[in-house]
């Protein structure tokens, strides 16, 4: 059985260990390695997208990625319950005209008894910021 640790219910601890885990497996910017975080039939909204499974978010983190260049992501804990946990993040990233954008906003994810993560809904803001003032 596939499972990925630290499985629920979350302590605090366990909860940022998930936070960071996910936070370093973006930043690869790998959509296999991302995708297996994931349950196969995981249901996300990200902004006003609606992806399902696996293959769906390997082929929306591909092109993702192909648009947002030097991109680098910071998540920060915000909450959590038994199998739930919220984040704030923000990353940023070039686009091919050459802008900088900053995104941010919250996240909320469920997962399964394995500790895959069933539902991923993403609430997500871009402002054009100058390459000077960059943060993440």
């Amino acid at each position: 059985m596939e499972q990925k640790h630290p499985l629920p219910p979350f302590t605090l601890a366990t909860a940022k260990q998930k936070i960071q885990l996910a936070e370093d497996a973006w930043n690869s910017q790998n959509p296999e390695k991302v995708s297996l975080a994931y349950t196969v039939d995981s249901e996300w909204r990200n902004r006003n997208t609606f992806i399902n499974g696996r293959n769906e978010i390997v082929s929306f983190l591909t092109e993702k990625w192909k648009n947002e260049l030097n991109y680098k992501l910071k998540k920060e804990y915000w909450a959590h319950s038994d199998n739930r946990i919220a984040v704030r993040f923000e990353y940023e990233y070039k686009n091919k005209h050459g802008k900088w954008l900053r995104a941010y906003g919250n996240e909320n994810w469920e997962f399964d008894k394995n500790g895959l993560m069933e539902k991923r809904y993403a609430s997500i803001n871009d402002l054009e910021i100058e390459e000077k003032d960059r943060q993440v």
